[in-house]
């Protein structure tokens, strides 16, 4: 997967460019994300109001601005009890990343519109990609090409998660 991450101060604005765009709006999720500390990449348990089910969420990412590989691992999880239990007693539990997400579909790549508790308004851009050099440039490309037909400001990209972001 290729992602990007930008702040942003209107999202109202990017609803608009979204809809002229033809973007499919898929819905909004109250989303919980608690991070534990592990040795190597980011480990967080997503949970989304109303849902009944949560995510345990591996990724390895370069912590730098643009575009960028993500190495993500998912599991969904229909017992998230038991699994909260068992992570909080063997791992060390880091935040609690609290969001409203809008999700967009534009031709292959989900967009995010994040309001994220303490920190802000963000835009997100993920894109899954062959495992290659090629197609990961490629695909890097179309999330450039995207955020200049949206008019994210370069200099607004984000290097850190929205956990890193929290602790700085």
């Amino acid at each position: 997967m290729v992602e990007l991450k930008a702040r942003v101060g209107d999202h109202e604005f990017l609803r608009k460019k979204l809809s002229a765009l033809g973007a499919e709006y898929t819905g909004t999720f109250q989303q919980s994300d608690l991070y534990f500390k592990v040795p190597e990449g980011r480990l967080k348990l997503r949970e989304v109001e109303n849902n009944g089910t949560v995510e345990l969420i591996y990724y390895e990412r370069e912590n730098i601005a643009g575009p960028k590989s993500d190495d993500a691992f998912i599991l969904k999880v229909q017992e998230p009890e038991d699994l909260k239990k068992i992570l909080k007693k063997i791992l060390t539990p880091l935040i609690v990343i609290e969001k409203v997400r809008e999700i967009y579909q534009y031709q292959g790549t989900q967009i995010h519109l994040d309001t994220v508790k303490k920190l802000g308004k963000f835009i997100e851009f993920e894109r899954q990609t062959a495992d290659d050099p090629k197609s990961i440039e490629k695909d890097q490309q179309i999330l450039e090409k995207l955020m200049e037909k949206l008019e994210i400001n370069p200099s607004n990209l984000e290097t850190l998660s929205y956990s890193d972001l929290v602790e700085t």
